[in-house]
């Protein structure tokens, strides 16, 4: 049996972050009167990149210092919405242990910023689970594009093939099977049929362990 490592998504993975992403995108966008609706979220906000969500809804492309100056404001909005806030995707504090207890390396690979991550693994209390951890500022390209993915799988000297990756997001499911990795998808925001393919599909990890993950991997590859 091959080796195995397994690399979260964060938002909708780790932690279900996405009702108060969309809080805070309300008051930003209320504060430059923007318009936005619940159906632009799902298709313009949810899994996508600061860059595109911003240029999307401003209907112009923003790039450089304004961006970074956006997103500093949107995502210390959301920070202080979320801080009290935080709890993991049900059962995820168990599947931890027992990938910890099978000695599985372990990854975070996220779009967003490094200071939500940061946030979200402290207050969780779950940093020292994970040998690696990247957000948006250790890559150049975004998700769908594979590159968090292959640094994640390069961190842990890993064959990406022997990799795992739970994803809840149409471009964060599309980036993992382009870096040639095994996706579970994740269903916290988003139904089974508006993903792409995926080797397995968890409403939360209760089921999840390393058993599971074995078997999975031998069906695929045998």
């Amino acid at each position: 049996m091959k080796e195995l490592a397994v690399i979260f998504d964060m938002d909708g993975v780790i932690a279900h972050t996405n009702p108060y992403h969309a809080q805070a995108f309300e008051a930003f966008f209320d504060k430059y009167q923007i318009p936005y609706s619940d159906e632009e979220f799902e298709k313009h906000m949810y899994g996508k990149h600061n860059s595109y969500i911003f240029t999307h809804f401003f209907k112009r492309h923003i790039a450089g210092e304004e961006l970074l100056s956006l997103e500093r404001e949107k995502e210390g909005l959301f920070r202080e919405i979320y801080k009290s806030e935080a709890k993991p995707i049900p059962y995820l504090p168990d599947f931890l242990n027992n990938l910890k207890e099978n000695n599985i390396k372990t990854g975070v690979a996220t779009s967003a910023p490094r200071a939500n991550m940061d946030l979200i693994l402290d207050v969780l209390e779950i940093r020292n689970f994970f040998q690696s951890t990247l957000g948006s500022e250790n890559v150049e390209l975004h998700k769908p594009h594979p590159e968090v993915y292959l640094k994640s799988a390069n961190n842990l000297n890993m064959n990406p093939q022997h990799c795992f990756v739970f994803e809840d997001s149409f471009s964060g499911v599309t980036a993992g099977l382009n870096a040639d990795m095994n996706v579970i998808g994740v269903l916290s925001s988003h139904k089974k049929e508006d993903l792409p393919v995926c080797l397995d599909y968890i409403d939360n990890y209760k089921n999840m362990s390393v058993d599971r993950l074995k078997s999975l991997y031998e069906q695929h590859v045998g």
